[in-house]
C-alpha cells in the first residue's frame, strides 16, 4: 500500500462572489493547486468533488463531469455531498483510492456558491441538512441546533457566552494576515458580547458568515511523487470517518460529538499516531460551541475541559497546540461544499511553512475536523511532515 502526498493546493479568496458560478470558482482553485504541484492535468486519473447545495444555488446537478472541464481534465469525476462535509468525505475516498493503487493522481476539491440567494434562501438550503420530517418542518435551523447544543453543553458541564467570544476573538485574529479569508479584522470580546443574539446562547460573532468558494488538492502516491521529482513534502497519513443519527432528539448526548469521536480515534490509528503528537489543527467551527465539541472529540480535552482553552491561551497563535490558524470557518468563511478540502490546503501550507501563521506551529503533525449537519458526518485527517 502506497502512501499519499499533497503535491499541490488552491484556494480562491472566501467572501461574496453572487455574480460568479460554482465552475468559475472551482476552475480557480483547481489551477493554482495545479501550478502548486507541478504536476499536469493529464496526469489526473479521477477528481472527487464536494458540494452540498449546488441543486438549490445554481439548479445544478451533475456536477462531476462540469467541474472537471472547469478544471481541465478530462479523468472520471464524481461528486459527493454530505452536507458541510462534501469534500471532507470526498478527500477520504481519494486517499483510498491512491492507497489502494487504483490511481496516482486524484484531483479532490469543493466549491459552494451561496451569497446569490441571500440569507433568508441561503438558510431555507442549509436547513435540509438536519432531519426535514422531525426538525426543519418544526422551525429548527442551524444556529437554533447549535443554541441547543450549547445550552446542553453549559448545562453538564459550566461555561459562559465569555469563554465561546473568546473562541471568536482568536479565530478573527488568526485570519488578520491571511489573504483568502473573508473577514481580515480583528473584534474584541466585548463586540462579541454585544453583537446582536441570533440564538441564545449564540450571538453573531459566534457563528460563521454565508460564504462563496472553492478549493482543490492534487493527491499523489509516494511513487509518482518520487518518479517525477515532485517536492510534496506533507502526507496524508491517516483518515477516519463517523456518523450519528440525524435529529438531535435522537441522540445519546447533546454535549459531545459521537461521530467525530470515532472519526478521529480511526484516522489517529491509521497514521499510528496520538493527539499529543499533533501541533496544530484546524477543526470545523461553523459555531463557536462547535469548536469546543471537535477539541474534545479529538481527544485534545476531556468532556468538559475545552470550553476555556481559548480563554487560557491554549489554542491560540501562542498556544502549545494552536486551533484554527487559518481563521476557521469563524472568520476564513465556511463555502459549505469547499470546507472540508480548504482545511487540508491550510494544513498543508502551515505544515510547510508557506502559510502567514506558519511560525506558530512547533511540530510536524496536523489534524483537520469537517463536520456535517449537528456532526451527523463527520471526517479526520491527519497531515504530517515526511522528507
Amino acid at each position: 500500500m502506497t502512501g499519499v502526498r499533497v503535491a499541490g493546493v488552491g484556494l480562491t479568496h472566501f467572501g461574496k462572489h453572487p455574480e460568479r458560478t460554482g465552475r468559475d470558482l472551482f476552475g480557480e482553485a483547481a489551477d493554482r493547486a495545479f501550478a502548486d504541484a507541478g504536476v499536469d492535468r493529464s496526469a489526473v486519473e479521477g477528481l472527487n468533488y464536494g458540494n452540498f447545495m449546488g441543486e438549490l444555488a445554481e439548479h445544478q446537478g451533475h456536477q462531476g463531469p462540469l467541474m472537471a472541464e472547469a478544471a481541465g481534465v478530462t479523468a472520471p469525476a464524481t461528486r459527493y455531498e454530505s452536507a458541510c462535509a462534501s469534500s471532507g468525505t470526498a478527500l477520504r475516498e481519494a486517499v483510498k483510492d491512491v492507497r489502494n493503487g487504483e490511481a496516482d493522481v486524484v484531483l479532490v476539491g469543493g466549491a459552494e456558491r451561496m451569497n446569490n440567494l441571500g440569507t433568508a434562501g441561503t438558510t431555507e438550503a442549509l436547513a435540509i441538512a438536519a432531519d426535514d420530517l422531525y426538525e426543519v418542518r418544526a422551525g429548527m435551523t442551524f444556529p437554533a441546533a447549535y443554541a441547543l447544543m450549547a445550552r446542553a453543553y453549559f448545562e453538564a458541564y459550566g461555561g459562559s457566552r465569555e469563554d465561546l467570544a473568546e473562541i471568536a476573538v482568536k479565530n478573527h485574529d488568526n485570519a488578520l494576515e491571511n489573504e483568502y479569508a473573508q473577514f481580515q479584522r480583528a473584534i474584541s470580546v466585548e463586540e462579541a458580547l454585544d453583537a446582536p443574539m441570533v440564538a441564545d446562547p449564540l450571538g453573531l460573532y459566534d457563528a460563521c458568515p454565508i460564504t462563496d468558494g472553492a478549493s482543490a488538492v492534487v493527491l499523489v502516491s509516494d511513487e509518482y511523487a518520487d518518479d517525477h521529482g515532485l517536492e510534496a513534502p506533507v502526507a496524508v497519513t491517516g483518515t477516519g470517518q463517523g456518523g450519528d443519527k440525524m435529529a438531535l432528539q435522537d441522540r445519546q448526548y447533546l454535549a459531545r460529538t459521537p461521530a467525530a469521536e470515532r472519526a478521529a480515534a480511526e484516522a489517529y490509528d491509521d497514521a499510528g499516531v496520538g493527539p499529543a503528537d499533533v501541533a496544530a489543527a484546524e477543526v470545523h467551527d461553523c459555531f463557536t460551541i462547535a469548536e469546543v465539541l471537535a477539541l474534545e472529540a479529538l481527544d485534545f480535552y476531556a468532556p468538559g475541559e475545552a470550553i476555556g482553552a481559548a480563554a487560557r491561551g491554549e489554542t491560540t497563535r501562542d498556544g502549545d497546540r494552536p486551533v484554527n490558524l487559518s481563521g476557521g470557518l469563524k472568520a476564513k468563511g465556511h463555502p459549505v461544499g469547499a470546507t472540508g478540502t480548504s482545511q487540508v490546503v491550510e494544513m498543508t501550507r502551515l505544515l510547510r511553512g508557506d502559510h502567514p501563521n506558519s511560525d506558530a506551529v512547533d511540530g510536524d503533525v496536523g489534524v483537520t475536523h469537517n463536520a456535517g449537519g449537528t456532526v451527523a458526518s463527520t471526517t479526520v485527517h491527519v497531515l504530517e511532515v515526511t522528507e
